[in-house]
């Protein structure tokens, strides 16, 4: 480098720097969702089920017993675990670009040239030591290590490897939210699972109930008080309602094994404890106040980690625009003979270069990389600003669901009150001759399925309890 100054240098680098950074800069996409209302449709609480325990806040055993065999077994969340593990080792991969590669190896080889080459020639009168001539077959052992660097200096490397962090948080989370889905989707299905329970044990006593009033009805036509067309009313009722029994017993086969399949295990019978279900209502729920759903709910914390990884990402498009700088150097040893090879000084061989590079022409391909990185932020952005809108939707929906159906189930409870009341007071004025076989029989029908609804209203209940839980980020 004789002849050429350290400033004329200096000015080269500085060039390049000047043509490397002739890119507008996109400008990134801010929050526009407005500020969190400071409570959840009127509610002053602080206290949030989230931080109950799972097992607190399902008191059921076998509820807690199936879903901690689903954790284990399930295969969706086992799945998610080995993503996690691939994520993982992509951050470890990331870490070790930005540390020097050392590769370690030998070689050797043989080499014969002509005796009538110059190299042959001047082979030919040299000596390798006082009356010792070069040998015509020459062997080359080598033995060293190479080193490969990319000085990070505009930490493009240790920005990618944030960014690989980052997206392993956000599968570590995406895991999180699948487990709470799962823990939901069981508790909601064992509770639908009681429901058919209390269904096929009401259904049953109304057979009784309806097996009774035909016996009452054959005997009003042996008294000629009614017709063989009242006998048959009541035997179709009957009839149906057995045929009814099966297939409510169908419907408890289909849901013990979806409870099985995300169990992880096959069609097996579902131990549970239906006796509670009518008789205890859900416990209470506290959704807390709206901003602790950002610490709170497991898709919020994947969405922001997420775009914490592409704005990651654009810092590192930019880089690509900037000089990269590149050292290599080896040491090692080298001779023709192996007995030489580790003779030092004599065999010892190293070399150091560096190289730095930028792009200045033809950067399309660099540009389209940068601004892609762009787009993918401001898609983040507004995947957040998703992820939050639904959380607190969600959240509101069944804070008034859980209101409404309460009201309802009181209200329910009061039908069928009424309606059990009504099947006494029907079959007594059928005695005596007050009331006509329809009457019984439509009484008997409405009283039947206003238990149902309110069965209905109380897994409902269940579920909208169940659904705030996982809203709120509860369930693991």
């Amino acid at each position: 480098m004789k002849g050429i100054k350290f400033t004329q240098i200096w000015g080269v680098l500085t060039l390049l720097l000047l043509l490397s950074s002739c890119i507008s800069i996109l400008e990134s996409k801010k929050n526009n969702l407005p500020k969190a209302p400071e409570a959840f449709q009127g509610s002053k609480d602080t206290m949030n089920s989230f931080y109950v325990n799972r097992t607190a806040f399902f008191h059921d055993p076998y509820l807690n017993a199936l879903i901690d065999t689903a954790l284990q077994n399930n295969q969706e969340i086992n799945i998610l675990l080995q993503e996690v593990k691939v994520v993982q080792n992509e951050v470890l991969a990331r870490k070790g670009a930005y540390i020097p590669f050392v590769n370690v190896g030998g070689g050797m080889a043989a080499d014969k040239v002509g005796r009538y080459t110059s190299q042959g020639a001047s082979d030919a009168m040299s000596t390798i030591a006082p009356g010792k001539q070069t040998p015509e077959v020459l062997g080359n052992f080598i033995f060293g290590a190479n080193i490969a660097w990319e000085v990070d200096i505009w930490r493009k490397l240790r920005n990618a490897r944030d960014a690989a962090m980052n997206r392993y948080l956000a599968t570590e989370e995406g895991k999180n939210f699948a487990i709470t889905t799962l823990v939901a989707e069981i508790a909601q299905s064992y509770y639908e699972l009681l429901a058919l329970d209390n269904q096929l044990e009401i259904l049953q006593q109304n057979i009784e109930i309806q097996k009774n009033a035909l016996e009452i009805v054959r005997v009003e036509k042996i008294a000629a008080r009614v017709t063989e067309l009242a006998v048959k009313k009541f035997e179709a009722e009957v009839f149906k309602n057995q045929s009814h029994v099966f297939h409510l017993k169908q419907q408890i086969i289909e849901i013990e094994n979806r409870i099985n399949f995300l169990v992880g295990r096959y069609p097996q019978p579902i131990q549970r404890n239906a006796i509670a279900f009518s008789a205890t209502p859900p416990d209470s729920i506290y959704a807390g106040v709206p901003s602790q759903l950002l610490a709170n709910r497991p898709d919020i914390r994947r969405a922001e980690q997420l775009l914490k990884a592409y704005k990651l990402d654009v810092q590192v498009a930019k880089a690509d625009f900037y000089p990269s700088l590149f050292i290599d150097a080896r040491l090692g040893f080298n001779a023709f003979n192996p007995k030489f090879l580790m003779s030092s000084p004599e065999s010892m061989i190293f070399s150091m270069a560096g190289n730095m590079a930028a792009p200045v022409i033809n950067r399309k391909a660099i540009q389209a990389a940068y601004l892609s990185a762009n787009a993918r932020q401001i898609q983040a952005m507004y995947l957040y600003e998703q992820t939050i809108l639904r959380s607190f939707i969600e959240v509101a929906n069944q804070w008034s669901n859980i209101a409404n159906l309460k009201r309802e189930y009181e209200l329910k409870a009061q039908q069928v009150d009424a309606l059990n009341q009504s099947i006494a007071i029907s079959t007594a004025l059928f005695r005596s001759a007050r009331a006509d076989y329809m009457e019984v029989l439509l009484t008997q029908r409405d009283a039947l399925e206003s238990k149902f609804d309110l069965i209905e209203t109380r897994m409902l209940q269940y579920h909208a309890w169940v659904e705030m839980y996982r809203a709120l980020g509860g369930g693991r």
